[in-house]
């Protein structure tokens, strides 16, 4: 209570009635997979092109850019990308003066990267190191350029014939060597580079920069890059790096997946080459449930004579499962590829969530950037797979290829449709977020009463979308707070239990249309 002391007028802000609850995000994927560079920390990409620059493009060993590119042509918008690499990968390090020089994470391709070193273009020209203001440039090559390397920013190489200009190019004008100052060296670049990361040698000493020409990070000593040994179960599992010079922690594969609770999709391209890791992934969806996977079939074991035995690889709720592979273009060969539909999927997954909502099933939706199938499914094949959780691709003469089924992996016919369990996760997920500030509340009649109150007005939100059942409110769903559903130990030890239970829509999944013949002018019912 606010204390009185003094005459005069006070004003003052309360809160009445409920407070509002808003709907989590059901479209942000999570990707796990190897790249050809780019850092371990799961970070966020809102574009190919973007995940490109980081990441770098197409390899032989993982289909994950493939699933990237397919996630946005079919309406994704965000996605988080996990990269895998072995636990003895490598990243290249060099020392240049009193500063550590570091690739951003592990491989051979840190061994392309260069620097150069010089005063920055507000530095006193006659003015000898060290400076007040640093240049940076860091560049780096697909390939490795010829050597000794030719700087393609001096205009005086303009015509050499071993000029190549690098894939990327990053320039880091004006920097300080002054901890203290907003333009401090490793502040600034390890913020926003997608190449280096950088810490002085002692953080205790003076940084004393000299000029540098363009070097490649081998040629100064240090550690190569090596990619390591193959990938295994435990390098998606994930693992905890020694903390980065600012003591900030980093968690790769699942286990960094574990804090970025903005996921809501879970993808592992590759996940049929590694032993094991569906069930991962979908141990992983559990325990957090927030978050679906999407699954596919293994190419090798795939043909069409596996069909009468081919079934999901587990039983869940949190998953479903896809046959078969579709073709698309690959750019490097001017081909047609086979790859997984999971990526693609995710994204039709999104772009249904936005366009409709969660409680729509993603399915009879054309898969954009497919030009083919591994094989064409037949209704009567699929009469088989059907059921058993396993959902087709197909084909349909001019309406293209589309995804024709809507089933979870789980043998449940409460879950057995994606948009009931993703529904309740959107649902479970939202009021879990939104009533947070419940906690430590005083647990009494009053706070009951907000309590409902808030799921109430949520749920009517959701039941007006179309995604429950019922023509009122009152069928779609209810909501119980109070003694009948709380015990007089429950409330002397804290909890407080909210019963709820709503009304989802499932998917038309079988349109029966019944016609028959009638003499005309006889009476119908």
């Amino acid at each position: 209570m606010p204390e009185y002391l003094s005459p005069g007028v006070y004003v003052e802000e309360i809160e009445l009635g409920p407070r509002p609850i808003e709907g989590v995000s059901t479209s942000t994927a999570g990707f796990l997979g190897e790249t050809l560079r780019g850092p371990l920390q799961p970070r966020l990409m809102t574009g190919l092109e973007q995940y490109k620059r980081v990441y770098g493009g197409y390899t032989d060993n993982s289909f994950l850019t493939y699933a990237v590119e397919g996630f946005f042509k079919n309406g994704g918008q965000r996605c988080f990308i996990a990269r895998i690499t072995p636990d003895d990968a490598v990243a290249a390090v060099a020392t240049h003066d009193t500063v550590n020089i570091e690739a951003i994470g592990p491989g051979i391709w840190g061994n392309r990267l260069a620097i150069k070193v010089g005063p920055g273009s507000l530095q006193d020209p006659t003015a000898a190191a060290p400076w007040d203001r640093i240049k940076l440039t860091v560049m780096y090559w697909d390939d490795m350029p010829p050597l000794p390397l030719v700087d393609p920013t001096d205009p005086a190489n303009a015509t050499d014939p071993n000029r190549r200009d690098p894939t990327l190019l990053e320039v880091y004008d004006n920097l300080s060597a002054d901890p203290t100052s907003a333009d401090f060296f490793q502040t600034r670049v390890n913020k926003s580079s997608n190449l280096v990361q950088i810490a002085p040698v002692d953080p205790d000493a003076p940084v004393n920069p000299t000029e540098l020409p363009l070097t490649l990070l081998t040629d100064l000593g240090g550690t190569v890059g090596e990619d390591g040994s193959d990938v295994t179960l435990p390098d998606y599992q994930g693992r905890t790096l020694p903390p980065l010079p600012d003591d900030s922690i980093i968690r790769t594969g699942l286990e960094g997946f574990k804090e970025v609770d903005e996921i809501s999709l879970l993808i592992a391209p590759d996940h049929h080459d590694i032993a094991n890791l569906h069930s991962e992934l979908i141990t992983h969806c559990t325990l957090l449930a927030d978050r679906f996977a999407i699954l596919h079939s293994n190419p090798a074991n795939d043909t069409l004579n596996t069909v009468p035995t081919l079934w999901p690889p587990q039983d869940t709720s949190y998953a479903a499962f896809y046959f078969p592979w579709i073709k698309v273009y690959d750019p490097r060969t001017n081909r047609d590829l086979l790859v997984p539909p999971s990526g693609h999927i995710a994204g039709i997954y999104a772009q249904t969530d936005v366009d409709r909502g969660v409680h729509k099933a993603p399915a009879n939706v054309v898969v954009q950037g497919a030009n083919g199938l591994q094989f064409q499914i037949t209704k009567g094949e699929q009469d088989v797979l059907n059921p058993r959780g396993v959902n087709c691709l197909r084909v349909f003469q001019g309406r293209g290829l589309r995804v024709w089924g809507a089933r979870t992996s789980s043998t449940n016919a409460l879950w057995k449709y994606i948009n009931v369990r993703r529904l309740f996760l959107f649902i479970e997920e939202s009021i879990d977020e939104g009533t947070q500030w419940v906690v430590f509340e005083p647990n009494n009649e009053q706070l009951w009463a907000r309590v409902k109150q808030s799921v109430t007005q949520f749920l009517t939100t959701v039941w007006r979308t179309g995604a429950l059942m019922g023509t009122t409110a009152e069928e779609a769903f209810f909501v119980k707070a109070d003694r009948t559903t709380m015990t007089q130990d429950d409330i002397d030890n804290g909890r407080l239990i909210v019963l709820i239970g709503v009304a989802p829509t499932k998917p038309a999944e079988f349109v029966i249309f019944r016609i028959t013949q009638f003499t005309a002018g006889a009476e119908t019912a």
